[in-house]
C-alpha cells in the first residue's frame, strides 16, 4: 500500500510538472513581417543561377524544368539600394508545364532588428505571374523556432526580358 501511494503521489507530481512546463512553453507569439525580395538574374552579379534543366527546358514556355539556386537580397523597401534586412537563400524551380509555377523551397535569414540571426523557411507553390501569391511558412530558426505560418507575396516589378523581379512580402508568423 506504502508503494502505491508514493506512485501515486509520483505520478501527481509529474502531471503537475509537466502542465506547468506546457502551459509556459505554449504561449505563442505573432509576428508581421514586411520586406521586398530582389531576384537577379541578369548583370555581371546575379543573385539567382540556374544549375540544371530538362533537355526540353529551354522549348517550353513556362521554363518547365529549370533548377535555379539565390542568395536574394531582402530590403525594406523596394528600392534596392534600401537597407538590407536579410537574405532569401534556397532553391526554385519551374513545376508547372502550363503555367509560371514554381516550387520554393527558400530560408529567409533575417540580419536586422529583433529578428537578426533567425530564420524563416517556406516551402510551397509560387504561381510568379499571378498578382497576389500565398505560400506557407513552414518552420524557422532563432526566434522563429517551431514558427508556422503563411507569406502573401506580390510582384512589385518584373522585367520579362531578364527574369529579374522585385517581390513585396508580407509574412505572418506563430512562434514561441
Amino acid at each position: 500500500m506504502a508503494k502505491l501511494s508514493v506512485l501515486i503521489m509520483v505520478v501527481v507530481e509529474f502531471t503537475i510538472w509537466f502542465q506547468s512546463c506546457r502551459a509556459e512553453d505554449t504561449k505563442e507569439k505573432i509576428a508581421n513581417l514586411q520586406f521586398y525580395f530582389h531576384d537577379t538574374l541578369s548583370g555581371k552579379t546575379p543573385s539567382a543561377v540556374k544549375v540544371a534543366q530538362a533537355p526540353e527546358t529551354d522549348k517550353s514556355p513556362t521554363l518547365f524544368g529549370a533548377l535555379l539556386m539565390a542568395d536574394d537580397p531582402l530590403t525594406e523597401t523596394s528600392d534596392p539600394n534600401s537597407k538590407l534586412v536579410g537574405r532569401a537563400q534556397g532553391l526554385y524551380g519551374s513545376a508547372g508545364q502550363h503555367e509560371l509555377a514554381l516550387i520554393m523551397a527558400m530560408s529567409f535569414e533575417f540580419i536586422e532588428g529583433e529578428y537578426s540571426g533567425s530564420s524563416i523557411s517556406i516551402f510551397g507553390r509560387n504561381p510568379a505571374l499571378n498578382p497576389v501569391r500565398e505560400m506557407p511558412v513552414v518552420g524557422g530558426t532563432g526566434v522563429f523556432r517551431l514558427a508556422r505560418g503563411y507569406a502573401i507575396a506580390k510582384t512589385h516589378w518584373y522585367d520579362p526580358l531578364t527574369g529579374d523581379a522585385i517581390v513585396g512580402y508580407n509574412v505572418t508568423v506563430l512562434h514561441y
